[in-house]
């Protein structure tokens, strides 16, 4: 039991930092249509600038 919680405690602690994923501006191969995303909406699309610190792919992460 006292490993389990030992467990717990530690991958609780880990997430406290782990940031916000970035955002990305991604195109429609198919579609003349882009989206801001943090993640792949699906199949078809492609990075096209990123990554993004904002929803509105306004402000450029810094490096």
């Amino acid at each position: 039991m006292k490993h389990f919680v030992f467990f717990a405690v530690a991958l609780f602690a880990s997430t406290l930092w782990a940031g916000p994923a970035p955002w990305y501006k991604w195109h429609s191969q198919e579609a003349d249509h882009e989206v801001c995303s943090q993640f792949l909406p699906g199949d078809g699309w492609v990075i096209v600038k990123g990554p993004f610190e904002d929803s509105g792919c306004k402000k450029l992460l810094q490096s």
